[in-house]
């Protein structure tokens, strides 16, 4: 017999996800038979249960697992128009952020990591990349240079175990500082995180950042000493 067409099965299984993702409603849901061969696939029989789900303010709390938040994809543009993409990041993007981080300056990579660090290890780049969407977030922001796919900038932030509030970390290339990348980066961030039903986003900074203590005033974050160290400024916002 020739093969099935494997693209059709696959299209099914992909929307069947999708229904699962988007469709809190259902319940159960069989087709039964689904026959597939080499032109296509076609469904002869479902059966669908359906009853009211859990009121939650939370998009996909029916899952056990959450779907990649695609709903938080924006198109945006610099102040040079060159267009950029801000998405929150996947596995795949670990070799993006892997060349991100080795081009920033040493100074850029303190303020961001708070020590000395010259790559991310394989272990860090797994860390950051291979996310549980329902308890972190990390957002990036790409452009394409000359045919390839350069990140400009991430924020990502941690739920706490209080399951309200959340730690925040940003960073942006040091080539394109200065053009509202870390601004729109923490936007759609907190935007994320209020969809979450967090109510506070909350970080530290180190005082010599002063860029980042302006961009956090801007965004109506509170400043404030650190209780433990003279030299971290606390930063929070109520969302």
């Amino acid at each position: 017999m020739p093969a099935i067409k494997k693209e059709a099965v696959e299209n099914v299984i992909l929307r069947i996800s999708e229904m699962v993702c988007e469709l809190p409603h259902v319940q159960e849901l069989d087709i039964n038979p689904l026959l597939a061969d080499d032109n296509g696939v076609i469904a002869v029989d479902a059966r669908i249960h359906i009853k009211r789900p859990p009121t939650s303010p939370v998009r996909y709390s029916h899952m056990a697992i959450h779907p990649y938040p695609s709903d938080l994809i924006r198109l945006s543009h610099l102040p040079d128009g060159t267009t950029i993409r801000i998405r929150p990041i996947r596995p795949e993007d670990a070799e993006l952020l892997k060349e991100f981080v080795g081009d920033m300056s040493s100074e850029s990579k303190y303020f961001r990591f708070m020590q000395a660090i010259d790559e991310l290890t394989p272990e860090m780049l797994v860390r950051f990349t291979q996310l549980d969407y329902s308890r972190e977030m990390a957002v990036i922001a790409v452009t394409e240079i000359e045919h390839k796919t350069v990140q400009l900038g991430v924020a990502r932030y941690t739920l706490n175990p209080d399951g309200v509030s959340c730690e925040f970390a940003t960073a942006v290339s040091d080539k394109h500082r200065g053009m509202g990348i870390g601004s729109q980066l923490m936007e759609t961030l907190m935007e994320a995180a209020r969809n979450h039903g967090v109510r506070v986003i909350e970080g530290e900074v180190l005082a010599d950042n002063h860029r980042m203590l302006s961009l956090m005033q801007q965004l109506g974050f509170s400043i404030s000493a650190s209780t433990d160290d003279p030299g971290i400024r606390s930063v929070e916002r109520w969302l």
